[in-house]
């Protein structure tokens, strides 16, 4: 099956991380990722039960770009969504039996990100994402505890049955969204629009779990792409100089 991480941003309180670990382990999830958490104490210890390896073992680090090295998929969870789908930064969105279905068949890395209790995960984070996931909740009180949220989207990803192809690695990924980005500057794409056209960018292909021969392909497909406008600049240009 994926390798699931799941990744809580600056959780607030240790009573929340424990919870989370607790319920993690319910659905047979074992690799938990904390950036900057507070001091782990015993009312963490506490809370997750007889879950305390998921706890202990858990990784810690100081910033979502080490996360990100390490992985194939960053699926960004969120309430706050946009509104229409000329807004990327949080569109298109997913709920969680739906990102089950996206990422069944691939063997890589998944890490799914929790933001703050009090603020959720900023837009600069979500940019990074290729996935927004939002859990289904009633508009009367949307607010999920952030333990709660762990314990929906395991539940929904437990028992997937092993991947059958590799990701692109996280380095072949960003490498491609990078060219992309170069790509821009060639056609002379507006600046006004470059942040949001990388971002859907990133949304159409981060859904689409590309293969390392995808990327590939894809690089190929802009370099052809290149090479032809600057022959038919250099063209243009000779024959002005000749008139």
């Amino acid at each position: 099956m994926p390798e699931i991480e799941i990744v809580l941003c600056e959780p607030l309180y240790e009573g929340n991380i424990g919870f989370a670990a607790r319920v993690m382990k319910n659905f047979g999830f074992y690799n938990l990722t904390l950036i900057n958490p507070p001091d782990i104490g015993d009312e963490a210890r506490a809370r997750s039960s007889h879950a305390r390896d998921v706890l202990e073992n858990a990784r810690h680090v100081t910033s979502l770009d080490e996360v990100i090295e390490k992985s194939n998929i960053l699926v960004a969870t969120t309430g706050g969504l946009s509104k229409t789908v000329t807004h990327a930064m949080r569109m298109p969105y997913y709920e969680p039996s739906e990102l089950r279905d996206m990422i069944k068949d691939i063997e890589g890395r998944v890490s799914t990100i929790f933001g703050r209790e009090n603020w959720g995960l900023s837009n600069e984070e979500i940019m990074k994402c290729d996935i927004i996931c939002t859990i289904p909740t009633s508009p009367e009180y949307p607010i999920v505890n952030i333990s709660h949220a762990v314990g929906v989207i395991v539940y929904e990803l437990a028992n997937i049955p092993r991947g059958t192809y590799p990701m692109a690695s996280r380095i072949e990924v960003d490498a491609f969204y990078d060219h992309l980005d170069r790509f821009l500057d060639t056609i002379n794409h507006p600046d006004y629009k470059r942040e949001n056209t990388l971002t859907m960018m990133r949304r159409i292909f981060g859904r689409t779990n590309l293969t390392i021969r995808e990327v590939s392909t894809m690089h190929g497909i802009l370099r052809r792409t290149e090479q032809l406008i600057l022959r038919d600049e250099f063209e243009n240009e000779k024959t002005d100089n000749e008139e």
